[in-house]
């Protein structure tokens, strides 16, 4: 398979599956949809993080010894920080973030990039080598894993950011910051499970993300009736 072929799958197989799932999400906000160009180049941004945060990550495993355990959390923190500067650069800071649920887009369609990007580099690597079957297995199982915990833990910081739209600085800040945490718990989680590599745990983690997959569906309800009450009043 000629360089240009396996660079052309692999986008393929990265890109397409996170402009799937963001298709979907973008359902979420049919009454309201944000601006296409606005979407596009938050995308972009998202997968831009990407190349942004690897220096750093080989910067913390090239000079500072630690446990895989640590290791995974600190690339979480980085990873989360990264998705999330992208979307606040994008969009968050702009004037079309006007309600509540955009901050969920947003966030969403940022980490959707980054796993566009993400999942890119680790098809190709197995093409590369010509092992195509292990390049296919890699981009299903990204698209139903790495892509939807992005999501996910992205998510959950888009979530804090909704549901404390209305509220002051002080307010914000705070949960703000409770969404991190729990962006860097849920993403540091699904990695630990992974790294297990035995088939009871990739299951659970796999069943992790689709339990958290209904709760984030619940929680965009909720940030619905949060933008519903606040203009009755």
């Amino acid at each position: 398979m000629s360089n240009s072929s396996t660079l052309f799958l692999s986008i393929v197989g990265g890109v397409i599956p996170a402009l799937i799932w963001l298709l979907f999400w973008l359902g979420e906000d049919r009454r309201r949809p944000e601006p296409r160009g606005l979407l596009m180049f938050t995308f972009f941004m998202g997968m831009l993080a990407v190349p942004l945060v690897i220096p750093f990550q080989k910067l913390w495993v090239e000079n500072i010894p630690s446990s895989s355990e640590i290791t995974f959390f600190v690339w979480a923190i980085l990873e989360e920080v990264f998705k999330y500067g992208a979307a606040y650069y994008a969009a968050l800071r702009k004037r079309e973030m006007n309600e509540p649920i955009d901050a969920l887009i947003y966030m969403m369609t940022a980490a959707l990039g980054f796993a566009a990007l993400e999942n890119t580099v680790f098809i190709f690597h197995p093409l590369s080598d010509g092992n195509i079957t292990e390049g296919l297995i890699t981009g299903n199982v990204r698209f139903i894993g790495a892509s939807l915990l992005h999501t996910i833990s992205s998510a959950a910081i888009g979530v804090a950011i909704a549901l404390s739209f209305y509220k002051n600085s002080k307010i914000k800040a705070m949960e703000l910051f409770w969404g991190f945490v729990a962006a860097i718990g849920l993403h540091t989680a699904f990695n630990l499970f992974i790294m297990r590599e035995h088939g009871g745990t990739t299951f659970a983690a796999f069943g992790f993300v689709w339990i958290s997959i209904i709760v984030l569906m619940l929680l965009f309800e909720k940030v619905k009736r949060v933008y519903a009450v606040n203009k009755i009043e």
